[in-house]
């Protein structure tokens, strides 16, 4: 895997950078949001490690800009702010985790290896639902013929949600399934993920606010039948 890693401080970054390159990844390092940008886009990382608050460009404007720009990597947050305002904020950004300082090395490698998990595509698997299809394969979305551009994580819960149409998913169930190691993944941060999700799907045309449903004190379905 090719990483970035964005941070000003040199006391965590060269460290950090020097042991995941010991694990084999191909690191690069910037040291602020500008050259992280610059970095971003001369080359196809897999995962952007990123600092929340950084000179010239901040994380979240930051990783607004790659998303918008069709970064369809992974990105994780590294920052000292740990309030759920914070957290929501970063994922409405577009990330897909959130690790809080001070960390334990070993714990941000598990992060990585979760994200990076993926299940084995040796063949091509539509799924249909509706005017809704997934490519397994290729991870192409289109609602209709409009494709829909979604974070990892966006995309995981969709594919769950659309592998089953009709079960209800609770937010346990879903944060085992996504979440394997951040247990204090929060309710919050699963109606986070659906009301992107939701905004995406109006955004490629779709007028049914009930695709994706909201059981209430239950979980999240994806209606068998659509309109």
């Amino acid at each position: 895997m090719r990483l970035l890693l964005v941070e000003d401080d040199d006391r965590i970054a060269k460290p950090l950078a020097e042991d995941l390159r010991h694990q084999q990844y191909v690191v690069d390092l910037a040291a602020d949001g500008l050259a992280g940008w610059d970095y971003a886009e001369a080359i196809d990382y897999d995962l952007i490690l990123l600092d929340l608050m950084l000179p010239k460009l901040d994380g979240i404007s930051l990783c607004k800009r790659l998303r918008a720009k069709g970064y369809s990597g992974f990105v994780l947050m590294l920052t000292a702010k740990d309030t759920t305002g914070d957290k929501v904020l970063g994922l409405d950004a577009g990330a897909d985790d959130y690790l809080i300082k001070p960390f334990e090395l070993e714990e941000l490698s598990a992060r990585i290896r979760a994200l990076a998990r993926r299940p084995p595509q040796l063949q091509s698997e539509q799924l249909k639902v509706g005017q809704l299809s997934l490519d397994v394969a290729t991870h192409q979305i289109f609602y209709a013929e409009n494709a829909l551009a979604l974070t990892p994580k966006e995309y995981l819960l969709l594919e769950c949600l659309i592998r089953r149409p009709g079960q209800v998913f609770t937010c346990a169930m879903l944060i085992d399934k996504l979440w394997e190691l951040d247990k204090d993944s929060s309710d919050a941060t699963i109606r986070t993920h659906f009301t992107n999700l939701r905004r995406k799907l109006k955004g490629a045309g779709c007028t049914d606010k009930k695709v994706i449903e909201t059981i209430y004190g239950v979980g999240y379905r994806l209606r068998a039948v659509q309109a």
